[in-house]
This record gives C-alpha cells, structure tokens and sequence, in this order.
C-alpha cells in the first residue's frame, strides 16, 4: 500500500514549501495581473477567493498531482459507489444518498429506505405544524426539544440557529450536555401540554442523551401523567425496542442506517427538529444544496472543484507551509454554531494517528481547529493571528446580503471581513511605520523605539469564502463543501475519516468510573478526585 509521505509528489511540495518561504503574497499579486481572477472558483453559488494563500501555479499543480498519487479520484468514486470504506468498522459513508432526489441513478440501492423516512418525517411535520398533531391535552404544539449529542444534536442546533429568521414552525430546542444545568434552565420556560421531545441517539443508549430524556420524561409525567409519554415524546434511532421500552411508539420513531455517521446526520432523520422548525420545502432546499455540492466534488475538475481545492490547500498549510491551526471565521452571527459543527467534522474524522493499513503515520493530520464570528473575533484573537509568532490558516466566510434591514451595518462588517484578509496578507512593514509615525509627529528614539511594536509581518494564508444569502439552499452547499473538504483531506492522509475509536474509549472509562466497583482498578489520581467530590463513594 501506499504511504503518502514517500510518494515523489509530497517531496516535491517539501521543495516548493522551500522557494514560497522566500516570497510574499503581495508580490505574486505585483507580479500577476490576473492572480485574483485565476486563484478563485465558484459552483453552486458559492465563491471560493484564495488567492490570499502563499501558493503559486507550481504549488497548484504539485498539489494536483499529490492528489493523483494518493488516488483521489479513484476513492470519491468508491465513496459515492457505497463501498465499505469505512475499513475499521466495514461501513460504507453514503451520507449523500440522504440528500439526493429519488431519482438519482448513483444511490439506487438505498433510495427507496431514505425517502420512505423522509417522507414520514414531512408527513409528521405537516401534521404537528398544522395543528393536527396535539399534545395529549389537545393543546398545540408550540416547542420541540431535540435531545441529542454530538452528530445527534451539533448539525440541527447549528442549522435552526443559521436559519433563525425562516423559522415558521415551533421554537426549537436544544439538550446535549449531561451538566443538568442545560435542561434545568430550559425546562421551566415551557408548557408540558404544548412541548414534544425528540430522543436523538443512534443505538438508543447513548449516556449524556438516555440521562436527559429520563429527566423529561419525569417533569412530563408529573405534569401529564404516563399516558403522555407516548404523543410528547419521539425517537430518532435504529433501536426501536429500546424506543418502546421508554414509551415511544414504533409509528413514533424515525429510524436510519449504519452508513450514516453521527457528524454526516442531519441529513437523515436527525434533521427531524430542523424540519419542524423550518418546514420539509426549507429542509428539501437544504437538502438541494447539499445534492448541488454532491455532484460538483464529482463532476468539476480539480482546478474548479472547490473541494479539492479547499482540501489539498488544508494539506498545503498542514504539512507544508507550517500552519499551527485552522482558524474559521464567519462574517455572520447566524454561524456562531458552525464552529462547533466544523470541529466535529473534522477534527472526529481526521484527528487519526494511524493510516488505513494500522502504520503509524510521520506527518501531521487534522490541525486544531477553532475560531468564532467576526466581527467578535477581531477583538480576542486577531492580534495574535497578526502578530504572533505562528503562523494559522484562516477561512473567511461571508454571506453577501444581510438577513436584517441594517445596510449601513452589513457594508461594515463586509468591510471589516475584507480589511482583515487583506491586512493578514500584507502585514506592515518596520519602513511603513516610520513613516507613519513620522507624520503623526513622532522622531529620536521614540519613534525608533515605537516601531518593533507595530510592525506585522504579514503573508498569512487565508481563503475567502462568499455566500449570496444564508438561507437554507447554500447553507447546505457550504456545509457539504466543507464535509468533502474533510475528505479529500482524509485521502491525502490515507486515513479512516469515517470511524472515532478515540471517542469510544473515553466513554468506555466514564462507564467504569461511574461504578463505584471498577473504581478500584483505576489509577491512583482518578480515584483521589473522584473520593474528593464523592467522598461517601
């Protein structure tokens, strides 16, 4: 098999790593008249600029034929054709099969099961927005908490948050943390006869989500009596057993598939609380955008394909140019969740240290990644992404017209968006703050003095990404860009980006501390901390 780091195309990238340390941004923009038009691309609404990161034609094309080595092309089409490529778990990830039209050829064989579920979803979505769905009482309903976490709450929490405006339907909820203190300040803001719970979790066993449903379901029958449970409670699981044995109704819970990991859900019937919120036409133009994306990562080539692209210029500041982050910056308050999201994407898919063979890999995979929306970020961060002494990639992402009837306030914050790429690009040199000093009437050494603290240096890679509107067809082109993103990424690495085992054993240990039993075989500092809050065991 093939181990990417001594492919001839990786050190050649070693090499063109060497020669841009040499160069600036700003002098590759003086050199080509055209640099702006010709590192961009755009599909599905969306437009990608990257022409703000530290790569020439040369780079472009060693990073293409990286790509080629490491067969990408060949993995999208085992991706797409359902193939087990999911190796450690011998799953396939046909996640795009949830947001494809029934008619697609490329996911024949699972399309009958994913539209059924989706359109039992909508049915009940009319049903419980039309008021022909009631709470026991007969009282509409008026909230919905999904009860979820990780995959099962992080993409519809996101996606209600972004989409705020549209929604039309009842208030969305959201319960994830275990901390109680999430459910307990949420739940004396509703009315147990207008509220419906959805139990989000795959296997219906999932600790944090079993803990909070159980809670509900109590202050529900202390308010209702048993006999609610079964029309204010709903399940989005594959263990409809379990469902019935907390008193869910088998007509009452969504099911879904072994091939649908927890972070590529709420294209499933996870996006169940979106779809009440929102409406199953606003879920299907999600959905469409998404299914817009899809078929550009297959069809376009890698020159325009904003996923390669996007991806193996991850690769490029990862591996290459020695990018310490990943720093994503939304223009826009709606995305103050997609952060989140975004980390599960990919730090739960690449943050592997072995490749699919089980070697140990010699490279970095998946940076840190992090970030919050502008223009907040400015005043927190930015000034060590300016001038601290690593370097981080940064992606901008902007949508162009604004959800409100502030003008004045939108042409700010793109201002502000399209000041800080620019000023990350061409920092400010020692001889630019002389010289404004100097007209600001200082000289002598206090000027001289002054300058050291005010220089920025600048050529800091940053891709901007614009969006027309944030509404729900290019929210899901964005979010699909971004999944694919990780996947090229995870091709490059010659990773699993499909499993979470890392995950699984700290579950494993909360399971065993928890029992006062096991605690014993544990080491010496989890005991002490655990008799110090507990000290009755």
């Amino acid at each position: 098999m093939m181990i990417t780091s001594r492919t001839d195309a990786w050190r050649s990238l070693h090499a063109h790593a060497a020669r841009m340390r040499q160069h600036r941004v700003v002098e590759l923009f003086a050199q080509d008249a055209r640099r702006a038009q010709d590192f961009a691309a755009e599909a599905c609404g969306l437009y990608l600029d990257y022409s703000k990161q530290c790569v020439d034609a040369e780079v472009r094309s060693a990073l293409f034929a990286l790509a080629e080595a490491c067969e990408l092309s060949a993995w999208r089409r085992r991706l797409y054709a359902g193939e087990r490529i999911n190796g450690s778990e011998d799953r396939a990830a046909l996640h795009m099969a949830l947001r494809a039209p029934r008619d697609h050829a490329g996911f024949a064989a699972v399309a009958d099961e994913v539209h059924a579920v989706r359109a039992a979803m909508a049915r009940f979505a009319d049903a419980l927005r039309g008021g022909a769905y009631r709470g026991v009482s007969g009282a509409r309903i008026t909230d919905v908490v999904n009860i979820g976490i990780g995959g099962s709450d992080f993409g519809p929490r996101m996606v209600c948050a972004a989409l705020a405006p549209q929604i039309d339907g009842p208030r969305a909820h959201f319960v994830a943390n275990v901390d109680g203190a999430e459910l307990h300040a949420l739940l004396p803001t509703l009315d147990p006869a207008r509220t419906l719970f959805i139990v989000t979790s795959k296997t219906f066993t999932t600790q944090e989500t079993l803990a909070n449903a159980r809670r509900a379901r109590a202050w529900l029958v202390a308010a209702l009596g048993d006999s609610a449970v079964s029309r204010h409670f709903v399940a989005v699981s594959t263990n409809a057993e379990a469902a019935r044995a907390f008193g869910i109704d088998s007509a009452s819970t969504f099911g879904f598939w072994d091939w649908v990991g927890g972070r590529y859900s709420l294209w499933s019937a996870v996006g169940l609380a979106i779809m009440l919120a929102l409406g199953p036409q606003r879920f299907e133009a999600l959905c469409a955008g998404a299914h817009a994306m899809d078929r550009h990562f297959v069809e376009a080539p890698p020159q325009s394909n904003l996923p390669v692209l996007m991806g193996l210029l991850g690769v490029w500041n990862t591996n290459f140019f020695g990018c310490a982050s990943q720093v994503v910056v939304p223009y826009a308050e709606r995305l103050s969740l997609f952060g989140g999201w975004l980390q599960q994407l990919e730090m739960e898919s690449n943050g592997k240290r072995v490749d699919r063979d089980g070697r140990a890999v010699d490279y970095a995979t998946t940076p840190v990644l992090w970030g919050s929306v502008g223009t907040n970020a400015q005043h927190a961060y930015f000034q060590m992404l300016h001038q601290g002494p690593a370097v981080h990639a940064i992606d901008f992402i902007l949508p162009q017209v604004a959800d409100h009837p502030f003008d004045e306030m939108q042409r700010m914050l793109v201002a502000n968006c399209l000041a800080q790429s620019a000023a990350l690009m061409r920092g400010r040199s020692a001889d630019d703050v002389r010289a404004e000093l100097a007209a600001a009437g200082w000289s002598g050494e206090a000027l001289e003095r002054a300058i050291a603290h005010r220089v920025c240096p600048g050529n800091r890679p940053s891709n901007t990404v614009l969006l027309p509107r944030l509404d729900a067809y290019h929210l899901g082109a964005l979010l699909a860009l971004y999944e694919h993103r990780c996947f090229v990424q995870s091709v490059i690495w010659n990773i699993n980006a499909f499993d979470q085992w890392g995950v699984e054993l700290g579950k494993q240990l909360a399971q065993r501390i928890a029992d006062p039993q096991q605690l014993a075989g544990l080491d010496a500092s989890t005991r002490t901390l655990w008799s110090r809050i507990y000290p009755q065991g």
